[in-house]
Parts: structure tokens; C-alpha cells; sequence
């Protein structure tokens, strides 16, 4: 059984870290101005009320940010000599990793609610469908957790950041294009089921457009807790070695 408080403890000593240093503060600012740059620059061009650029837009954002979350969870951990005192003290292994998650998750979902004044300033400007824009934010709140699962579990497995953040880009960016027609088509028709299954954007762009499907959600939490999975027996790995 997890312990929810040695959780809470974990994740607010981790959220602590990120914003008693310039780092949390230096990702939200350039999140924000890139983001609200990058959409506003076709918003006016276009001249309609309509989220979906944005939507388009945020999983290539994440694909970089969310790395630099998760980069150095466990790797700033191996490279200053904390990881072994942190595995010696009374707590388990899945609170750990499920402490150091929940506080990545806290600071991408501060990130998430501040791009709010992009959809209301939309809508200000002219008749917005909000099904498919609420619809867009859950989807990116599933696959920001599935970006940040993949990133801890590559942490886990290097001491340089540098390393980690380049290998979670690579790895969630192979996941994000997987299910797309660059690559179906390329493939063998028995395989592309499996394929489209298995990309983030698949799934995600049923849910930007406001069609809430279980099978899109399940996947997102399999995703999410495979590679938490794969997080935990790396560090029980190193803890047994």
C-alpha cells in the first residue's frame, strides 16, 4: 500500500526545490511568452475565435518543456550522492517515485492554468466552442503526465541531465509520431493498428476535439503508469545493487 502522506512530504519538498531556485520560474516565464507567442502570431493571421492551433501546437511544445521538468528528478540525485541516502531512509520506493511525480505534475499543472487567459482572451474576441477546448485541456493534462512519466524514468536511469533531457525528447517524440501517417504508411498493413495505438497524438486528437473516449483515457493512465512502473524497478535496481 502507498503512503498518501509520505507522498504529500516528498512532493512538497520536491515543489520546494523547484521554486526556492531560478528554475521553476525561468520555465514558466519562457513556457508562457513562447506559448502565447507562438499562438497569437497565427491567431490575428487566421482572424477566428478557435483553439485549435493551440492545441496543435502544445505537444510540440511539451516534447521540450516537460523534459526539462523531469530531467534532473533522479539524475541531479545520482550526480550529487543524495540518491543513496534518499534510498536508505524509512520511506518506499513508490512513495519516492510517486512523490517526485505528483511535484512535476504540480509545476506542469501551474504551467497548464496559466495559459487560461489564452482561451478566455479568445473568447472575448468571438463566439468560442468550449466543449472542444475543455476537451483540449484534459487531454493535455493526460498527455503532459505521460510526457513526464517517460522523462522520470529516463532520470532514473543516468546522472546527466544533458543526457536525460536529450534521451526524453528523443523517446516521447517517438511516441508522439508513431501513430502518424509519416510512419503508417511506411509500414506493414497488419502493423498499423498497433502502431496508431500506441502514438500520443492518436489519442490525443480525439480528445481535442471535445470527444471525451475511455479507450483514449486508459491508455493515457497505462502509459503513465507503465513508465512509473519501469521508474520504480530502476531505482529498486539500484537500491538492491
Amino acid at each position: 500500500m502507498i503512503n498518501i502522506k509520505t507522498i504529500h512530504t516528498i512532493a512538497r519538498k520536491e515543489l520546494r526545490a523547484y521554486f526556492f531556485s531560478p528554475i521553476a520560474y525561468v520555465y514558466l516565464i519562457t513556457f508562457l511568452v513562447l506559448t502565447g507567442f507562438l499562438f497569437f502570431r497565427s491567431f490575428f493571421l487566421i482572424g477566428q475565435a478557435d483553439m485549435r492551433p493551440f492545441f496543435v501546437l502544445m505537444p510540440w511544445v511539451f516534447l521540450f518543456f516537460i523534459p526539462a521538468v523531469s530531467m534532473g528528478k533522479w539524475s541531479e540525485e545520482k550526480k550529487q550522492g543524495t540518491m543513496e541516502l534518499l534510498l536508505t531512509l524509512p520511506v518506499r520506493d513508490v512513495d519516492v517515485v510517486l512523490g517526485k511525480f505528483a511535484a512535476a505534475m504540480a509545476l506542469f499543472g501551474v504551467s497548464l492554468f496559466l495559459t487560461l487567459p489564452i482561451p478566455i482572451t479568445v473568447n472575448m474576441m468571438g463566439e468560442m466552442d468550449v466543449g472542444p477546448v475543455i476537451g483540449g485541456y484534459i487531454g493535455l493534462i493526460l498527455m503532459g503526465s505521460a510526457y513526464l512519466s517517460i522523462g522520470l524514468f529516463i532520470s532514473s536511469l543516468t546522472e546527466n541531465q544533458i543526457i536525460a533531457f536529450i534521451l526524453g525528447v528523443i523517446v516521447s517524440f517517438i511516441f508522439l509520431v508513431v501513430g502518424e501517417p509519416l510512419i503508417t504508411t511506411t509500414i506493414p498493413d497488419f502493423l498499423v493498428g498497433t502502431f496508431q495505438y500506441l502514438g500520443l497524438a492518436t489519442h490525443f486528437s480525439s480528445i481535442a476535439r471535445g470527444v471525451i473516449d475511455s479507450r483514449d483515457v486508459v491508455y493515457y493512465l497505462t502509459m503513465i503508469g507503465f513508465f512509473l512502473w519501469l521508474n520504480l524497478k530502476a531505482i529498486e535496481a539500484r537500491s538492491w545493487k
